[in-house]
């Protein structure tokens, strides 16, 4: 029966998606802001969750905006539509012109980080288009080791991990993840972790994000502390027609003494980053998912 359904949702998801991989470029892209627009008004618990995010991380003084919240809101969908049409575009092989287009500040970070031998660690959240961030960085700077939950459906899982290894990524699913990326980290390699999703006790720890206590992965710190790998937070941002990724400097891990503090201050500066990034285009972030379940507010 499981099989069943998802070669519905298979073929669902192809019938959605060819006729934006087919269409040029820019109407593609139009499309998808059009189709982001109508997930606004249709898909009701999404839109609601994300509007009382918002709302909660203004009213709490912790993000500034000047206009109204279900405004952005609603901007924040037509980006997600947006992503979605530029990734089915590369998905299907016809979105370089998209990949090409996209502008790297920060290279040099970059590039003293790999000097130093001991593997790089990219830091980021669901802010912009985030696989075109991957994708771009592993054709202009280097192949990555995504960190990523596998999908559930197995045949979308499979179609997107083969493309994901087309460009050059390939993934390394949260089941036995730390020992694969310290493998990569050794041979000096970089990986990827999107660090603002929800995680189970075990796995991080409560920290404040905008104004409220969120559980926050751990393993980017546990992982540097490990390797000495560099930790360099990553972001994209739409501009127009095309995007810019913006590499900050190696983040400097906490000196405290003991283990179990470090780990944690590390974790807050890490997710500060992206924190920031949500103040500066708060329209380009996922709030539709609940990144502050499990906590009781």
């Amino acid at each position: 029966m499981k099989r069943a359904i998802w070669l519905v949702e298979t073929g669902l998801a192809v019938i959605l998606s060819v006729p934006l991989a087919i269409l040029p470029f820019g109407w593609s892209v139009k499309a998808g802001a059009i189709l982001g627009l109508l997930l606004f008004y249709l898909w009701k618990s999404r839109r609601r969750i994300a509007i009382e995010n918002l709302a909660r991380a203004v009213a709490n003084g912790s993000l500034h905006v000047d206009r109204p919240v279900e405004s952005i809101i609603r901007d924040a969908f037509r980006n997600l539509g947006r992503s979605a049409a530029e990734v089915v575009k590369i998905y299907y092989g016809h979105g370089r012109n998209a990949v090409d287009a996209v502008r790297i500040d920060g290279y040099e970070h970059f590039a003293e980080a790999r000097r130093r031998g001991k593997g790089v660690i990219f830091i980021t959240g669901h802010c912009g288009n985030w696989e075109l961030l991957a994708i771009a960085a592993s054709i202009k700077l280097s192949p990555l080791a995504v960190i990523a939950r596998r999908i559930d459906n197995s045949f979308v899982n499979g179609f997107v991990e083969r493309v994901r290894r087309k460009y050059g990524n390939t993934v390394i699913y949260k089941k036995g993840a730390l020992k694969r990326a310290l493998q990569e980290l050794k041979r000096n390699a970089c990986i990827g972790i999107l660090m603002d999703q929800a995680v189970i006790p075990e796995e991080g720890y409560v920290i404040d994000f905008l104004g409220r206590g969120a559980w926050t992965t751990k393993m980017p710190a546990l992982i540097a502390r490990k390797t000495e790998a560099a930790v360099l937070p990553a972001f994209i941002h739409r501009e127009g027609d095309s995007h810019r990724i913006t590499i900050f400097p190696a983040v400097k891990l906490s000196d405290k003494g003991d283990t179990e503090q470090a780990v944690r201050e590390d974790t807050e500066r890490f997710s500060s980053f992206i924190e920031e990034y949500i103040r500066r285009h708060p329209d380009e972030w996922l709030w539709i998912h609940r990144r502050w379940k499990r906590v009781d507010h």
